[in-house]
């Protein structure tokens, strides 16, 4: 099949998932800063651009993140570390699903992985995965915490949050549009931060 038909399905199949939503000049920006062009990847790689077309759109890879809207397919710079790790793209599946105990948890989190959506990660691996969600899970709950607003609980939820920060990109407001509103952090990095500020120092000293 020609690349242009390749990359022409893969458009399409990235469009169905995201929606059709144009990328701004901000957009392209952040993208390129934080991702690389699928062929200059596999150009380093060695690998053919048209045969990774190919594992994504046969399920054995994950999709482009982005399309920029020179149409460059925009790719995480580890794209084939998983697959490499597995033994091999065909191998992926079942290595990734396993890191769950839970069967229906681990093809959830596969289909999510394919879908290229996982830009909310710098390093997209089934551990980080996991991580993410503990955070997200711990901060949403933390206001129901009996010491809720104590210097104590303060310092406990920023540690989360921070730890967050380290684990997530800055998004741009593409992500907005196909996500549907705010990012992970919008709500659980910089919300957190201005609903409950960080303790003082003399805060945390005096235990207030």
């Amino acid at each position: 099949m020609p690349e242009t038909d390749l990359k022409q399905q893969l458009a399409e199949r990235f469009r169905e998932i995201n929606g059709d939503h144009p990328m701004t000049d901000a957009d392209d920006v952040y993208v390129s800063a934080q991702f690389v062009a699928l062929e200059e990847l596999c150009a380093v790689h060695r690998r053919d651009a048209d045969a990774v077309r190919r594992l994504m759109l046969g399920q054995r890879l994950p999709l482009p993140g982005y399309l920029r809207s020179d149409g460059a397919e925009m790719v995480p710079a580890d794209l084939f570390a998983l697959a490499d790790e597995a033994g091999g793209a065909e191998l992926l599946e079942a290595w990734f699903t396993a890191h769950w105990a839970d069967p229906v948890t681990g093809k959830a989190e596969w289909n999510a992985y394919l879908s290229g959506q996982y830009v909310c990660l710098h390093s997209v691996t089934p551990a980080a995965i996991q991580r993410k969600e503990h955070l997200t899970a711990a901060i949403g709950a933390a206001a129901d915490e009996p010491d809720a607003r104590s210097a104590q609980w303060l310092e406990r939820l920023h540690a989360l949050i921070d730890e967050l920060d380290t684990l997530e990109p800055a998004f741009t407001a593409y992500d907005r549009l196909r996500f549907g509103g705010p990012t992970s952090r919008d709500t659980c990095i910089d919300a957190m931060r201005s609903r409950f500020p960080r303790p003082s120092p003399k805060a945390m000293s005096d235990g207030s």
